[in-house]
């Protein structure tokens, strides 16, 4: 079973950075991408940006320039480096891990508890 902490939340003036963690565990794991998705209060959950295991990445419009993902495969890690924040990224940050198990190739998709970001202004 594929277990996804995320790490590194917390408050943040606006224009500052934060950088958040996520590693994702489990026994004979391929996977394919991992992900930042972002839950505000009262609005529904969005993506933010996302890393496939090649490297390519894909980010909001409203973070591109601003955030940056990257991965380190070998660890099952991705992170999130936040910098100009902004009051409007407030919420709730998700991390998403997306692959199969080896050798079944059953696929799963998972999903951490979330961290707090509050950007103050």
């Amino acid at each position: 079973q594929v277990q996804v902490m995320e790490s590194g939340g917390g408050l943040v003036q606006a224009g500052g950075s934060l950088r958040l963690s996520c590693a994702a565990s489990g026994s004979m794991l391929v996977i394919n991408a991992m992900g930042w998705y972002r839950q505000a209060p009262g609005k529904q959950r969005e993506l933010v940006a996302v890393i496939t295991s090649t490297g390519s990445t894909n980010y909001a419009d409203s973070v591109k320039g601003r955030f940056t993902i990257s991965r380190d495969n070998a660890k099952n890690t991705v992170y999130l480096q936040m910098n100009s924040l902004k009051p409007e990224d407030t919420a709730v940050y998700y991390c998403n891990a997306e692959g199969s198990y080896y050798p079944s190739f059953n696929s799963f998709n998972a999903w951490g508890q979330g961290t707090l970001v509050t950007v103050s202004s």
